[in-house]
C-alpha cells in the first residue's frame, strides 16, 4: 500500500512543489518591473549596481518559469540556489533585525529546496520528463 501511496502521491507533490517555489520568483520579479526605479533604489542602497537588476529579473522570471514547467529543471534550480545565497549575503545580514534574520534564513532555506531540486530533478509531471525521458529517481 506504501508503494503505491508512493507511486500516485511524489510526482504530484514534486510538481505542486515547483510551483509553490517558483511563484515566490514570478512574483517577484514582477514587482521589480512594476516598480523599477525603486527596485533600483533599494539594490544602490546596498551598492548593488543597477545594471545588474535586468539579470536578477531575468534570473527570477526565467528560473521560475523554467521550473514551474518542469524544463532545464535542475540548471535552473542550480541557478535559483545560488541566486538565493547571493541574495542573502548581499541584502540580509543585518542580524541584529530579526525581520532581516527571518530573511536571511528564509533565503537560505530556498537555497537549499532548490539544491534538493536539482539533486532529483523534476519528476514524472514534467517537461524534463516528457522530452528527455527524466523520470523520478529510484
Amino acid at each position: 500500500m506504501n508503494d503505491r501511496l508512493n507511486h500516485t502521491l511524489a510526482p504530484a507533490a514534486e510538481a505542486a512543489g515547483r510551483v509553490l517555489l517558483a511563484a515566490l520568483f514570478l512574483y517577484e520579479a514582477y514587482v521589480k518591473l512594476k516598480g523599477y526605479d525603486a527596485a533600483v533604489g533599494y539594490a544602490d542602497t546596498f551598492g548593488v549596481p543597477a545594471v545588474l537588476l535586468p539579470f536578477a529579473i531575468a534570473v527570477e522570471l526565467g528560473g521560475g518559469t523554467l521550473i514551474v514547467l518542469g524544463l532545464l529543471t535542475r540548471l535552473a534550480a542550480l541557478a535559483l540556489a545560488v541566486f538565493c545565497l547571493v541574495t542573502a549575503f548581499i541584502f540580509h545580514t543585518k542580524f541584529s533585525l530579526t525581520n532581516e534574520v527571518l530573511h536571511f534564513g528564509k533565503d537560505i532555506a530556498l537555497a537549499g529546496a532548490f539544491l534538493f531540486v536539482a539533486g532529483r530533478g523534476a519528476g514524472r509531471f514534467s517537461l524534463d520528463a516528457r522530452l528527455f525521458g527524466q523520470r523520478e529517481p529510484g
